[in-house]
């Protein structure tokens, strides 16, 4: 069976990573479905993906946000999942019959977290809020005004309020502003975009180390020349060189010898995990955990698609969110680093039509938004088994938890 999963940050007020949302399709034919077919098919996803494959390896420690359709709650699929790392979140599709309201009054009884998605007030949808942890709302199909209402109605009843569509900084403000608890969409990759802004020093060097890695021909004296400078880059280099992740046996103990080990791949690697991090002091930590995802995500597809650009793939999905880092427009973020010209065409989108890494890395973006339709679509494109994504994702989740640690 193919099975598509995906997952979407919630942040709290701090913009710190508070859960995630798992979006999930589990028949590789249909895209959408009614009833009893969307039921098996989330229980199907429950107990053979999110179950066997373990949730740690999918949530890092946080919780998650499981969409329950009227089938669901009645069969009891919330029986196999962990209290205390579940949100049940009721589809706004679910009428609020006095059954619906007698099982969620059980399913809150037994120490489940119950969460109201995409809410609309009405009169009628009240007994389900009153049973509520949790209410999210589109703020981009709610006005503003509304918003406040709710917000004013429903967090003195001890209820956390979610904003969800949050794709600009300005949006984020805003609903900041306005009280909300938690938040949920981009808005940490689509920075507000200041003409004239200054980067400081402290960034400029992480570029200037990019900038060098980017060359095409690496020159290593140079390099261990800049790294040297930089006392804690040259432990991060021994610390990786030497870690686990790359399987060596021999201990590593100068720059020079570290960066011959790695390879020209291996240090534009090494760099961009190590300096992604720096640029991101002041951003929430889950863009940096995005860019790592991403980066193994997309180098997972082009070895899953049999095309030799791995390595530039990797550097893809590492630079796609550098416009955020260092708050600035992606097409000058990715001059400033020299990335290499088809790198730079398939994340600016003027790449040409069936560009291999452009390919990829629309996949990679419909993924995360759970848009299955264009997953299977630009699978096929690529020649990659829809079938395959799921595991793909999963194991660069694991990876980028993994390579944080020895990296950084």
């Amino acid at each position: 069976m193919e099975v598509f999963v995906a997952r979407q940050a919630i942040f709290d007020r701090r913009r710190k990573l508070d859960a995630y949302e798992l979006l999930y399709r589990a028949n590789g034919a249909v895209n959408e479905f009614d009833g009893s077919e969307n039921s098996a098919a989330t229980k199907q996803v429950i107990s053979s993906t999110l179950l066997s494959l373990g949730l740690d390896n999918v949530l890092c420690g946080k919780k998650a946000f499981l969409n329950f359709d009227r089938h669901l709650l009645f069969e009891g699929a919330y029986r196999n999942l962990p209290r205390n790392t579940i949100v049940i979140e009721i589809l706004e599709s679910v009428e609020p019959t006095q059954e619906v309201i007698e099982i969620c009054r059980e399913i809150r009884k037994q120490g489940y977290t119950l969460a109201l998605d995409d809410f609309v007030w009405s009169p009628s949808l009240e007994p389900l809020a009153d049973l509520a942890h949790l209410i999210k709302i589109d703020i981009r199909q709610t006005s503003r005004e509304e918003q406040s209402r709710l917000i004013e109605t429903y967090q003195p009843r001890g209820i956390a309020m979610l904003a969800e569509k949050v794709e600009t900084h300005e949006e984020f403000e805003w609903a900041w502003n306005a009280g909300y608890d938690l938040f949920q969409g981009y808005f940490f990759a689509r920075p507000v975009i200041v003409r004239g802004h200054q980067i400081p020093t402290l960034k400029t060097n992480c570029l200037r180390l990019l900038r060098e890695t980017q060359q095409q021909d690496i020159d290593f004296r140079r390099l261990a020349q800049l790294i040297r400078e930089d006392v804690s880059l040259a432990h991060k280099l021994l610390r990786y060189s030497n870690s686990a992740l790359l399987g060596r046996r021999e201990q590593i103990d100068s720059i020079g010898r570290a960066l011959m080990v790695l390879g020209e791949e291996g240090i534009r690697r090494w760099v961009a995990l190590t300096v992604l991090p720096s640029l991101a002091t002041d951003k929430p930590g889950e863009l940096v955990t995005l860019s790592i995802v991403r980066a193994r995500f997309c180098e997972r597809l082009a070895q899953l698609s049999g095309l030799p650009i791995q390595d530039k793939a990797f550097l893809m999905g590492m630079f796609s969110v550098l416009d955020a880092l260092v708050d600035r427009p992606l097409n000058e973020a990715l001059q400033e680093v020299n990335v290499a010209p088809e790198i730079s065409r398939a994340l600016l989108g003027t790449a040409p039509d069936r560009d291999s890494l452009a390919c990829i890395y629309l996949l990679t973006r419909c993924n995360e938004f759970g848009d299955w339709e264009q997953v299977e679509r630009l699978s096929q494109l690529c020649g990659i088994p829809a079938g395959a994504i799921c595991d793909a994702y999963l194991e660069a989740t694991r990876w980028a938890e993994s390579t944080m640690h020895a990296a950084c």
